[in-house]
């Protein structure tokens, strides 16, 4: 079904009823689900569990609108983190999530406590988890699906929708992704603000909602409003209904909070304050004094006729994403509904029995769906049917590229004096030759396309934009050809990292989301690696395959300034769940690294995405021949990926004393200078170089949790010499090789990275960090030294 195929919008008034019956369900099933958490189940270390009630209510008015009528198999769909137990009982009501599985929210193996994509056994199309990036995410998704469209035609998504709190929209990432002009023109968008004015601690100020509709039509987005219900519209045409919609919309949302949970004659005095208060409390007159309190209250977050209509008013734009503004209460149904306090109340275990009569329910009944022959259960096991989702994930589309089907290397041209980065920059040229591979590479650039050597690809390959562009700079000579058009395979980002790696963690979702299978390569400055971070945890949680270079990194960037000189990146490399990370030395291993982060694209159930920490400092390629002469290529190859291998192995006789040197990416010629001085000095010295700190850490993990030793580094580090010192040196913080030495109990001292930087020549620097030739021979001799000491003592 496409978008040209959608839910018919019209709908009976049966129809309402047998929804609101659903919606009813659905909130007394999610507020259970969270009761039996926190007061049911054994909580024999007595964690708090937690859970949102009042969250979750605000929402089942939306949710039941979405899933039970306006969704179609081929539409996406994040749902906002605290209406999780809302969203499963959803999937339990049309028989796709199993009964058992509601006693077992927030529980080891259970549901989740936010959506998620790869630990729920519902199919959970979007991850929730930290502020901001949830509704992002299906934005990006859209846009790599227009992307995948234009180049290969089919997709099994065409929209997407996202569900967020109002007060997630405090989170700057949201607004950063708003102002990108190519998200501005995407019709296949839907968001629905659940607009319940409550944050975590506070009810939120009243103009929020004002600026925050000003905010999103700046955007060029399409906006428009639930607002009020059907029955309180009914009243605002009565005479004096305008003044009563004045009073309305004028009060604070403090007060207007207040009123919902007032009696009937409060709300009257309250009302008869405003200053065309007469008219009012004459519109109001024959509303009895039981009623008045919930008409106030009656709000179009709520009224599923009214959100139906609002949704399908959003589906015939066909320019711009649209956005909706649900006005909903927080705890909507409950008896905590709109009490300032209630987001993380919950509802005692004697309102819980009071609530469960009043849904005509009993303890042996609390848990059941519907009868099937109702027409409650025959709707849900329809839309149950109609979306798809059980077979979603077992109907996948064949890869159109195996792992095997990557090159080993790509034979780019190596200058004999050449950075990494600019070996990237060649290699990129290559691999758009490479069958298959090729037209599925997809890259990405916050505004640093150029300086991070992309522009010979973009000069190939084109840029994709959905905007209608001229090229005013036509035939004039220029470093960068854009070539802007739908069928480019680079997308260019403005200076927002958060951006870049929401958008290629959705290029590497695309399969899973879309059906088509994308390599996604994004360039970055490697300090900037931290500015996005939290976009690059969401994506690896998410199970994305994707690559970034970040480039250039550490303090080798020298005169550039201290400002973009990054220490930390490595530690990230390494400590991040899903996430491979390569420090290559030569041109040759940045081809190897790129090929096989591919190869781990096309890996959708174990494989890993890659970081590779790249550098603008030129290295000679002759320094690589020795270890080519002793391994062969292939056997160098395998170590490179494997974590590294000896540069340098030391020839001395049994009593000579022996150093380990450990250093990784440029700081290789520094290290061999230092390694050459201490042998002529008569010190062994093992020179590694560690290629991938991540995976000789992850296979000396896996090999502890064997109980072995059967690890690359016990080959580097061979049995006869771990009675050796150890020495790393590393344009990072010291600390990221530091832990080689408690692999096998030698004493170590890191060299790095450990005050912030300056401008400045790279020699000056690397003797200010006292990681220059002098500083690690000075550093050799004394853990040499000691060594020796200790051995005579002992």
């Amino acid at each position: 079904m496409t978008l040209l195929e959608a839910i018919p919008e019209t709908t009976t008034t049966g129809t309402i009823a047998v929804l609101k019956n659903i919606e009813r369900r659905l909130l007394w099933l999610s507020t259970l689900m969270i009761h039996h958490a926190n007061n049911v189940r054994p909580n024999p270390d007595k964690t708090k569990v937690g859970g949102h009630q009042a969250s979750a209510a605000s929402s089942v008015s939306i949710l039941t609108a979405l899933y039970f009528h306006f969704l179609k198999p081929t539409d996406r769909v994040l749902v906002k983190p605290h209406a999780s137990p809302v969203f499963h009982a959803a999937m339990y009501l049309m028989g796709i999530l199993p009964k058992s599985y509601l006693t077992r929210l927030r529980e080891f193996g259970g549901i989740q406590s936010y959506p998620s994509r790869t630990k729920d056994v519902s199919p959970v199309d979007f991850s929730g988890g930290s502020m901001g990036l949830g509704p992002v995410a299906p934005t990006f998704a859209a846009l790599v699906q227009k992307y995948a469209q234009a180049h290969f035609g089919h997709t099994t998504a065409d929209r997407f929708i996202a569900m967020s709190g109002d007060a997630e929209l405090d989170e700057g990432n949201i607004w950063e992704a708003l102002i990108e002009e190519e998200l501005q023109r995407l019709p296949n968008v839907i968001w629905i603000i659940d607009l319940n004015r409550q944050s975590l601690d506070r009810i939120t100020p009243g103009v929020r909602a004002a600026k925050l509709k000003q905010l999103f039509a700046a955007c060029q987005w399409n906006v428009l409003e639930a607002k009020y219900g059907h029955d309180l519209q009914a009243i605002f045409h009565r005479p004096g209904g305008d003044a009563l919609r004045q009073c309305i919309d004028d009060m604070s949302n403090e007060e207007y909070q207040h009123l919902i949970r007032s009696t009937g004659p409060d709300v009257r005095q309250a009302l008869a304050r405003h200053k065309r208060g007469r008219e009012i409390l004459r519109c109001v007159s024959d509303v009895s004094d039981e009623r008045l309190p919930s008409l106030l209250g009656n709000l179009g977050g709520h009224d599923l006729q009214l959100l139906l209509d609002t949704l399908h008013q959003a589906q015939r734009t066909t320019d711009r994403p649209s956005v909706i503004f649900a006005y909903t209460i927080k705890g909507y149904g409950l008896p905590i509904y709109g009490d300032p306090a209630n987001h993380a109340a919950l509802l005692s275990t004697e309102r819980i029995n009071e609530l469960r009569a009043a849904f005509g329910l009993t303890e042996e009944t609390q848990w059941d769906g519907f009868d099937p022959k109702s027409p409650e259960g025959q709707l849900c096991a329809r839309r149950g049917r109609e979306l798809g989702l059980r077979e979603r994930r077992q109907a996948m589309p064949s890869l159109p590229v195996q792992a095997d089907e990557v090159p080993d290397e790509l034979n780019a041209t190596a200058m004999p004096v050449v950075s990494t980065q600019e070996a990237f920059g060649r290699a990129m040229l290559r691999l758009a030759e490479v069958p298959k591979v090729g037209p599925r590479i997809v890259t990405s650039s916050a505004d640093v396309s150029i300086s991070t050597n992309l522009g010979g690809w973009i000069n190939k390959v084109g840029t994709f934009t959905l905007r209608e562009t001229t090229d005013y700079e036509a035939g004039r000579a220029r470093i960068l050809n854009w070539q802007l058009g739908n069928k480019g395979q680079h997308i260019e980002m403005g200076i927002a990292e958060m951006n870049l790696f929401s958008l290629i963690g959705q290029m590497g979702m695309a399969y899973e989301l879309i059906g088509q299978l994308l390599f996604p390569i994004g360039t970055v400055y490697d300090p900037f690696v931290c500015r996005g971070l939290d976009a690059i945890i969401y994506s690896l949680y998410s199970g994305a395959r994707f690559i970034f270079v970040a480039t250039p990194s550490g303090v080798t960037l020298a005169p550039e300034g201290g400002a973009h000189q990054s220490s930390v990146t490595p530690s990230l490399g390494i400590e991040l769940p899903e996430l491979d990370f390569y420090e290559p030395t030569f041109a040759i291993e940045v081809e190897w690294a790129l090929c096989e982060a591919l190869r781990q694209c096309c890996d959708r159930q174990n494989g890993r995405s890659s970081y590779l920490r790249l550098s603008t400092k030129p290295i000679e390629q002759a320094l690589l021949q020795p270890a080519i002469d002793r391994l062969g290529r292939d056997e160098l190859r395998r170590q490179f990926l494997v974590g590294g291998y000896q540069i340098k192995i030391p020839n001395s006789e049994p009593q000579t004393p022996l150093l380990h040197l450990i250093t990784c990416g440029v700081m290789l010629p520094e290290a061999i200078e230092a390694a050459q001085y201490l042998e002529d000095e008569g010190v062994a010295v093992n020179l590694i170089n560690l290629t991938s700190p991540r995976r000789a850490y992850d296979d000396w993990h896996a090999a502890q949790q064997r109980g072995d030793d059967r690890h690359h580094l016990a080959t580097l580090i061979p049995a006869g010499t771990r009675h050796a010192p150890i020495l790393t040196v590393h344009d990072a913080a010291p600390h990221a090789l530091a832990w080689v030495g408690g692999v096998f109990g030698q004493k170590t001292r890191a060299l790095g990275v450990t005050k912030f930087g300056q401008s400045g020549y790279r020699a000056d620097l690397y003797r200010y960090f006292h990681i220059d030739p002098e500083s690690i021979i000075r550093h050799g001799f004394e853990l040499v030294d000691e060594a020796l000491e200790f051995a005579q003592v002992k």
